[in-house]
């Protein structure tokens, strides 16, 4: 791929800019947020222009088009790729969804906010015109729907199922924590699966179709009761719609809920299980998330129960917790093919192999810049000098001593005060944010030090690093293959 520069050049602003600090507004662990901690790389809501996300689709190609909803919603989710390499869904309504642009800006703003691993995280929108787009976390796995209806190589097993069942409660107790409490149209079609192989929610279903109010574009048969009598949606509807999400796990087929409940109450059980699942679960266990389902599918809203319930319900029915999704689901496991020829540092970068990083980096100080024309410059002893010789000193003991939080303040003092730049200082602030789980401006900074040394395979393969933290395996290889011809080619020059 070579270097980033094309891609990402909006990423070489300084890391000390202000507008370069992305984490900031991200969900903080110490305020007691666990989505923080579980999910640090997500960034924070933002406004984009249609430009860029133009630009992101190819112009909005037909060719990047995942998914259409029908005339009621008329709605087109594309596949994008956004400078810095980040995969996102971008879901592009006509206008006459959403003619008041402040209106959906607002909308997608709150729900924005919203940050969980449960959730595919809305991360941007934009209204210019007569566009209205959102943006999302792209999920490469397929929809339930998929997995349950049209699958190709075996069923969705049981296990699979039920974790699906447990982990969408666990997204709408968060939604419903954070007062999202309505929840428009849930079906098979709003749960995803991320490169993990886990399932997740879609955020999409927290907006509704402000034209017509209405929240609902299936069937009839699958809307609540309460919306056929009043067209209004309340927070129990949201437990109806989670059941008939129940059938379809169970039946793998999309059976309308009286016809389920028919079967129910004639203890027809058999009948509504998917033939497929037989062997793999307990009599016992299909039985109480049928008897859910049916609670669920009540026709009061007040005998359904609630998201708690839910959680206690499908909790216990998980048996196989310590298997991976992406074996229960049958994906292949990415695997990153290391080049033959890497230096030590190259050979961590690609285990990953943080310890072994950090040892190297220190061992190795300051000699890749000797000669070079933004070498550190102390012509003059002045006291400004010595306090750009005492911040390099602090931070370089705090590296040492994996004080990496202090390590990150004094590099950033020392970038601030110093007019030559240093490939080594941004390196080693880089390896500081990797370590400070802020991967982003790692990256930005391993970029950094790429323009201090253009051809210095240390830059390389702490940008590898930094992609890998951030998913982007593809390019984490690019990288890595580019500092393993650099490495080659300074062996090269050294021998001749």
């Amino acid at each position: 791929m070579g270097c980033l520069h094309s891609k990402t050049a909006h990423l070489l602003r300084s890391p000390d800019h202000p507008s370069s600090l992305p984490d900031t507004q991200k969900p903080d662990p110490a305020n007691g947020d666990p989505a923080a901690a579980a999910d640090p790389q997500v960034p924070a809501f933002k406004e984009y222009s249609v430009d860029e996300l133009r630009k992101a689709t190819n112009g909005f190609s037909s060719e990047c088009i995942v998914s259409e909803s029908g005339e009621k919603a008329p709605n087109v989710v594309y596949r994008g790729k956004l400078d810095g390499n980040r995969l996102v869904a971008v879901k592009r309504f006509s206008k006459q969804s959403w003619p008041d642009a402040q209106q959906f800006v607002a909308e997608a703003s709150g729900v924005g906010k919203l940050r969980h691993k449960r959730l595919v995280n809305l991360i941007g929108c934009s209204a210019e015109g007569d566009e209205r787009l959102l943006v999302a976390e792209y999920m490469p796995n397929d929809t339930l729907s998929k997995h349950l209806f049209h699958w190709d190589k075996k069923p969705l097993p049981w296990e699979m199922r039920v974790r699906v069942a447990y982990y969408i409660a666990e997204a709408l107790d968060h939604c419903n924590t954070e007062n999202q409490k309505i929840y428009h149209d849930l079906n098979a079609y709003r749960v995803l699966f991320d490169e993990d192989g886990d399932p997740r929610l879609s955020t999409f279903g927290l907006m509704k179709n402000s034209r017509d109010g209405k929240s609902y574009s299936t069937n009839l048969a699958y809307t609540p009761p309460e919306f056929l009598r009043t067209g209004r949606v309340i927070p129990e509807s949201v437990i109806y719609s989670y059941g008939t999400v129940l059938l379809d796990l169970l039946s793998g087929k999309h059976i309308p809920p009286s016809h389920a409940l028919d079967l129910i109450r004639g203890k027809n059980v058999l009948l509504l299980m998917d033939s497929s699942l037989e062997g793999q679960y307990a009599n016992d266990d299909a039985t109480k998330l049928v008897e859910l389902a049916s609670k669920c599918l009540q026709s009061e809203a007040r005998d359904r129960g609630d998201i708690k319930f839910l959680l206690t319900a499908v909790a216990p029915l998980q048996k196989q917790k310590e298997v991976a999704s992406h074996v229960l689901l049958g994906l292949p496991k990415n695997t990153v093919v290391v080049p033959t020829m890497l230096s030590p540092l190259g050979k961590a970068c690609a285990r990953m192999d943080l310890t072994a990083v950090h040892d190297i980096l220190l061992k190795t100080g300051y000699k890749d810049e000797e000669g070079a024309e933004n070498e550190l410059s102390f012509q003059e002893w002045t006291q400004q000098v010595q306090d750009m010789l005492n911040t390099k000193k602090f931070g370089d003991i705090a590296f040492r001593d994996k004080d990496f939080k202090n390590a990150i303040e004094y590099y950033s003092k020392l970038v601030a005060m110093i007019s030559g730049p240093s490939a080594t200082v941004f390196a080693r602030r880089a390896f500081s944010y990797l370590m400070n789980g802020q991967a982003e401006l790692a990256l930005r900074d391993a970029m950094q030090a790429q323009v201090c040394i253009p051809e210095w395979p240390t830059a390389f393969y702490l940008q590898a690093l930094a992609l890998s933290k951030l998913g982007m395996e593809t390019d984490a290889q690019d990288m890595l293959n580019d500092g393993a011809a650099f490495d080659t080619k300074r062996h090269n020059a050294w021998r001749n």
